[in-house]
């Protein structure tokens, strides 16, 4: 990515600047150009966001430490259920922010997003939460923050329209879930997808909102079988990319991708922005080789989350990985800094890292800041691993410059040096909102209770421990009192509780006329 602006194009631009398809791969090098925005070097990626933002991140040091071209973010993030106030409905904030100068579109103005990075807008998160409830054939299910609410075609458009991101995603029929949709699900899947799509270039027109407002529009691949949707991605390419209407694909399953390429040419220059979210590098230069061209990588996010440091570059260190505790040859993708082996440590998180955190801070430092539970160690994390992934980017694209032998032997070093997964994390989690993650039925709840319930056994050991101290006090004070009245130097009570007799005997309450306090 450059920090040059880039010229601007109607729209969008997407140049490939090297292709290579041998050895049944098809990664290639590009550059993606938006009216106003940095141009993007691919194979890159964008950043996950949650309401807007980068977890961790203030816009001014996503702006400062992030290389990031584009954040990702969803409309659900934004809405709510409709409240009524005052006999009429309100509606949410974001349609209500101001826009300036330098920040003319909504969704960058609401987000505090910095003008050079684009904003990519789609109706779910990423990964998205399963609804309880299936999809309609006008609307989807989506997650807001207090709860499922359907989300019709028309209303997703209009939100399109009034907050103007940079690339738009279309509403895409998915099924959601660890279940695989039947043949049946999946060929009505493609069905409504195809006559969203339809709806969509309907109700936005496109000569009047889309292209004078420079919004991109990325049409979803399913991730259903190529055989099904065939008919969908054909219309796609006879119909849609001749007549400049759609500028890249949102592709759902990488795994789509060889036979699309091979069956339609149209679609072949177009950018492709993967939505299956990856979990670790080997998946994301798995579908690199596919053809994938940009990545939302939410992982990123968990991976900070957890306490974890990646340390992994590309391609990996030369030579045999020194032998670990646990009788391996592989390196671990990053460092767990909750554990005590880094509590005095004063080295950076990886040598080679040139990022602000690792050139500022040490190991120790952050450890503390983890097991104090204080935000900064989060920022920090978060900033270095975002600068690990931007390394990953630029040493890729350098490699697949050199060649596809050389790209190809990169990744076989890669898989064979490095662990599969990061490792868990094993400290505490920053405490997680309820729009930020949602357990499944059975999962573990993501935060730990403040206040846990005592046992039967406990509960019994504090009462019976409470009313022996009562009685105890209760003891003291009759004691107390038996001793007042004795004359034995204690103090008497206040409110005596003795018989009106022996209260008038001790001349309690006696009225005292002030002649008489004159004599004496």
């Amino acid at each position: 990515m450059t920090n040059e602006s880039c010229d601007k194009p109607a729209v969008m631009a997407f140049e490939v600047l090297k292709a290579a398809i041998i050895d049944g791969s098809a990664a290639r090098l590009g550059r993606l150009a938006l009216a106003g925005r940095r141009s993007i070097e691919t194979p890159n990626y964008f950043a996950a966001t949650s309401r807007g933002v980068v977890p961790h991140m203030t816009p001014d040091n996503v702006n400062k430490h992030l290389q990031a071209g584009g954040a990702y973010m969803a409309l659900e993030d934004f809405i709510e259920q409709p409240q009524q106030v005052v006999g009429t409905v309100r509606s949410p904030p974001i349609y209500n922010a101001p826009t300036t100068e330098l920040r003319p579109r909504k969704l960058h103005s609401f987000t505090a997003m910095p003008p050079s990075v684009l904003t990519v807008l789609g109706a779910r998160r990423i990964p998205a939460v399963p609804a309880p409830m299936g999809n309609s054939n006008s609307s989807v299910s989506v997650f807001t923050s207090n709860g499922f609410q359907n989300l019709t075609t028309k209303d997703y458009h209009a939100a399109i329209e009034a907050l103007r991101p940079d690339i738009a995603v279309p509403l895409a029929d998915l099924a959601l879930g660890a279940i695989t949709p039947t043949s049946k699900r999946a060929l009505r899947m493609a069905e409504r997808t195809d006559e969203w799509l339809k709806a969509y270039f309907t109700d936005l027109n496109t000569d009047s909102v889309l292209r004078p407002h420079g919004i991109a529009t990325f049409a979803p691949v399913l991730p259903i079988a190529y055989s099904i949707q065939w008919e969908y991605l054909e219309r796609l390419s006879e119909d849609l990319v001749p007549a400049n209407q759609i500028s890249g694909l949102a592709v759902y399953d990488p795994d789509v991708v060889p036979d699309m390429l091979n069956g339609y040419t149209n679609l072949t220059p177009l950018a492709r922005l993967s939505l299956a979210t990856p979990s670790t590098p080997q998946q994301i230069l798995r579908q690199v080789s596919l053809g994938l061209d940009i990545f939302v990588l939410p992982f990123i996010n968990a991976v900070s989350d957890s306490g974890i440091a990646m340390t992994f570059t590309f391609p990996p260190p030369p030579g045999e990985p020194p032998l670990r505790e646990d009788g391996t040859r592989t390196l671990p993708l990053g460092i767990d800094l909750s554990t005590p082996a880094y509590k005095t440590s004063l080295a950076p998180f990886s040598p080679s890292c040139t990022c602000y955190t690792c050139t500022k801070h040490h190991a120790a430092y952050v450890h503390h800041l983890l097991s104090a539970r204080e935000m900064l160690g989060w920022t920090l994390l978060q900033t270095h691993n975002h600068a690990v992934m931007t390394s990953f980017f630029t040493s890729l694209r350098a490699t697949l410059a050199e060649g596809q032998a050389s790209f190809n032997d990169a990744i076989r070093r890669f898989t064979r040096v490095y662990d599969t997964e990061f490792p868990a994390g094993t400290g505490e989690r920053p405490r997680a909102r309820g729009y930020q993650f949602k357990t499944e039925h059975g999962a573990k709840k993501m935060n730990t209770k403040p206040w846990k319930k005592w046992d039967d056994e406990k509960i019994a050991a504090v009462r019976k421990a409470g009313i022996a101290a009562k009685l105890e006090k209760k003891l003291a004070k009759e004691a107390q009192l038996a001793n007042g009245l004795e004359g034995n130097g204690v103090e008497t009570p206040l409110v005596p509780e003795d018989d009106a007799d022996e209260l008038d005997h001790r001349g309690f309450a006696k009225i005292v006329s002030l002649d008489d306090t004159k004599d004496k």
